[in-house]
């Protein structure tokens, strides 16, 4: 079944809007996340502040992806504060995965989707692609993007390198402890982000992977729920499992296939 065929057959534009509550968790699912992890790291409890810079590292994500799509329910300068403040702290510029991402869907495992080159390789050689993931999203935004796209581009990771030399120039530890750990799971999102989403779908691109358990989608913070975010890319994460079972309802028969 094609995707407009599928777009047809599913309610799924009153998900688009967010409550007041919705919105709060939306914008701020990061803090706690991060100020646990920061606190921890502050006082040298590194094996314990881990745990919580992963979440961080992927609720983050959650709270960037949001942005791209325009589903985070502020403004477009807060949405653009929100992208630039977490390009800095996530030490990656957000313009150029969103530039990149925006692509990924509007070409779908084709020739000019470059972030979802690691989808097609294996699990290994998507782990070991991860460093020159990073490098070359950023290189076709500077190739590809407009002017704008390129001043935001150097806006953020000048930002990006003025704190990391600020944390490293001043020895700021728990600076650097943040640095290394976010530097290290941008290295893994290629495998992370898009492999386990995205390997061996070729054949039917507009349909990736997805999860349905429940206790994994909750630990995931609904991350994985990409089928259907491919399918509907506006409808915020927290509406996901909502939109999930409208699918189910309306064509119990689509292709599914499991993340992990």
């Amino acid at each position: 079944m094609k995707k407009n065929e599928i777009r047809k057959n599913v309610d799924w534009k009153d998900l688009k809007s967010l409550s007041i509550k919705e919105m709060l968790i939306e914008n701020n699912i990061t803090i706690p996340w991060f100020v646990a992890a920061i606190i921890l790291a502050y006082y040298e409890y590194y094996l314990l502040a881990l745990p919580f810079s992963f979440f961080f590292f992927l609720t983050a994500l959650r709270q960037v992806h949001n942005g791209f799509h325009k589903s985070l329910g502020t403004s477009k300068f807060l949405t653009g504060l929100s992208l630039y403040l977490n390009s800095i702290l996530m030490i990656v510029s957000m313009r150029a995965i969103k530039f990149n991402h925006l692509r990924h869907h509007k070409y779908e495992m084709g020739a000019e989707d470059y972030e979802a080159k690691p989808g097609r390789m294996s699990a290994i050689g998507a782990i070991l692609y991860g460093p020159i993931h990073i490098y070359k999203i950023h290189k076709v935004t500077l190739e590809k993007g407009t002017a704008n796209d390129r001043f935001h581009v150097a806006l953020e990771l000048g930002s990006v390198a003025a704190f990391v030399f600020t944390a490293f120039y001043f020895q700021i530890d728990v600076a650097i402890y943040h640095i290394i750990i976010m530097f290290i799971g941008e290295l893994l999102s290629a495998f992370f982000a898009v492999w386990t989403v995205h390997h061996d779908t070729e054949e039917h691109p507009h349909l990736p992977r997805t999860q349905r358990t429940k206790w994994k989608n909750k630990i995931s913070f609904n991350m994985f729920y990409h089928l259907e975010h491919h399918l509907f890319p506006a409808v915020p994460t927290i509406k996901l499992p909502e939109l999930a079972d409208r699918i189910d309802e309306a064509i119990p028969d689509l292709l599914k296939r499991s993340t992990f």
